[in-house]
C-alpha cells in the first residue's frame, strides 16, 4: 500500500524551463473574438480573463472588483466591458443575489460577422 501512496503522489510531468508565466496556466481566446472589429479591446480582454477563470470548471462568477483587479481597470470599466460582452450575444450574466457575484455564462458558439 506504501508504495501504491507514493506512486499517487509523484509527479508523473515535468515542465524543464517552466517559469512564472508558463506555470500559471494558459487562456486561449478564439480568433474569432480577438479579431471582432466591433468588440473593443477591454471587452475582449474581459472575454479573455472570463474564460481564465472559467476553463477549470466550465462555469465562472467572479466578482467585478476581482475582475477589475485582474485587468489593471475600474469596476466602472469592467461593467462597461460586461455590457458590451452581453449586447455582442457573447455573455449572459445571472445575477444570484445580494452579497453574491454574478455568474456568468460565456457563449462559445456565436458567430462573429467577418470583416
Amino acid at each position: 500500500m506504501q508504495e501504491l501512496k507514493h506512486l499517487i503522489n509523484e509527479r508523473n510531468i515535468i515542465l524543464k524551463g517552466a517559469d512564472v508565466l508558463s506555470t500559471s496556466g494558459f487562456t486561449q481566446v478564439p480568433n474569432a473574438i480577438l479579431r471582432a472589429p466591433k468588440l473593443s479591446p477591454g471587452a475582449k480582454l474581459t472575454y479573455a480573463t472570463l474564460l481564465s477563470y472559467a476553463w477549470h470548471n466550465d462555469y465562472c462568477f467572479p466578482g467585478q472588483e476581482r475582475l477589475a483587479e485582474d485587468m489593471g481597470v475600474s469596476d466602472r470599466s469592467v461593467r462597461t466591458y460586461l455590457k458590451e460582452l452581453e449586447e455582442a450575444r457573447l455573455l449572459t450574466v445571472q445575477q444570484r443575489g445580494q452579497g453574491k457575484p454574478n455568474l456568468y455564462q460565456l457563449d462559445l458558439t456565436v458567430k462573429l460577422g467577418k470583416r
